[in-house]
């Protein structure tokens, strides 16, 4: 079941960063770099970051996520992730299902990932997505960016 989640109530903001951290621990992995800014994030930060939250619960655990901004006619995808203990179970290709038919006022999704995380750049290409640059943005961290238009 995927429902809305309010990212300003402390107890659901708590639960979305417990799942966002052992997710984005296994993408620094993947990467080879462990200063990714979702690593960082805090309940407080979470809280104050301005994205509308979907959750993805499986028996009543929240096991997938997805963040998104909407202005000027494109969807900003800001986080998709899932639990690792559900990986490869299609929870990530039914969250961003759920935000292309139930959002409006898009007519383009942009999202990126780490140019190094494989399964997230085959997971976009694979859903419609196509790469339109990479951008380093430190050192050790390259991006990729996609778009997809509607």
């Amino acid at each position: 079941m995927i429902k809305k989640i309010d990212i300003t109530n402390p107890k659901f903001a708590n639960k979305v960063l417990d799942v966002q951290l052992l997710s984005y621990r296994v993408e620094a992995e993947l990467i080879g770099f462990n200063e990714i800014p979702p690593l960082k994030d805090t309940v407080e930060t979470l809280q104050q970051c301005g994205e509308k939250f979907y959750g993805c619960y499986i028996n009543e655990e929240l096991s997938g996520v997805i963040s998104i901004k909407i202005e000027n006619g494109v969807m900003d995808i800001h986080r998709l992730f899932v639990h690792p203990k559900h990986f490869r179970r299609k929870i990530g290709k039914m969250l961003l299902d759920f935000i292309q038919t139930h959002e409006k006022g898009f007519e383009t999704i942009i999202v990126s990932t780490g140019s190094k995380n494989v399964p997230a750049i085959n997971f976009y290409q694979k859903n419609g997505f196509s790469k339109t640059r990479e951008e380093k943005v430190t050192e050790g961290l390259l991006l990729t960016f996609f778009n997809k238009k509607i």
